[in-house]
């Protein structure tokens, strides 16, 4: 099992509706948005959502079968990932943990520093996207885990990374 940053591999429409959605400052109060909406809409592109102590975590997640490949038991997947920060201060992502899980129950624990190279600093209201990946040696498996913030004073604490499966279509034999 192995994790790395990816580019964003879409092109067309799938990209557009990324970057658009992508660039949306929350909040969005007074601009004609209702947070009904929004929940709405973030809901339909974000499959998974996590909320701990005033920061949202979701995440979208798609397989990549023309990055798979089966004959050699690889199979990819691609995971965007938002954090939304709610609260009232400023707060600092410093690490990251994962538990990645595959079909047979191997269990690979990923811990580092950031995300993609970076420790984002979330004023309130601000959000913070990237976009990662996952290959497995099974087709199909999860991702779990949990962020680390720190707050201005230094005090830290954990932010849940909402559990997601990763899952590949079943192949029909012609």
């Amino acid at each position: 099992m192995k994790c790395n940053k990816v580019s964003w591999p879409f092109e067309g429409n799938a990209r557009r509706n990324w970057a658009q959605l992508a660039a949306w400052p929350l909040p969005l109060f007074g601009k004609g948005v209702t947070l009904p909406l929004m929940q709405g809409v973030l809901a339909n592109l974000f499959q998974h959502a996590a909320i701990t102590a005033g920061v949202t975590v979701r995440v979208a997640v798609n397989y990549m079968p023309d990055q798979s490949r089966s004959e050699a038991r690889r199979w990819f997947w691609v995971y965007h990932i938002r954090i939304e920060n709610h609260r009232d201060d400023t707060i600092r992502l410093h690490t990251r943990h994962w538990r990645i899980t595959d079909s047979r129950g191997m269990v690979n624990l990923v811990d580092g520093e950031g995300v993609v190279g970076e420790t984002p600093i979330l004023a309130p209201g601000q959000t913070h996207d990237y976009v990662s990946g996952c290959e497995l040696m099974t087709n199909h498996g999860s991702m779990e885990g949990h962020y680390t913030f720190a707050r201005a004073d230094g005090t830290q604490f954990d932010v849940a990374i909402p559990f997601f499966p990763l899952a590949a279509p079943a192949r029909t034999e012609s």
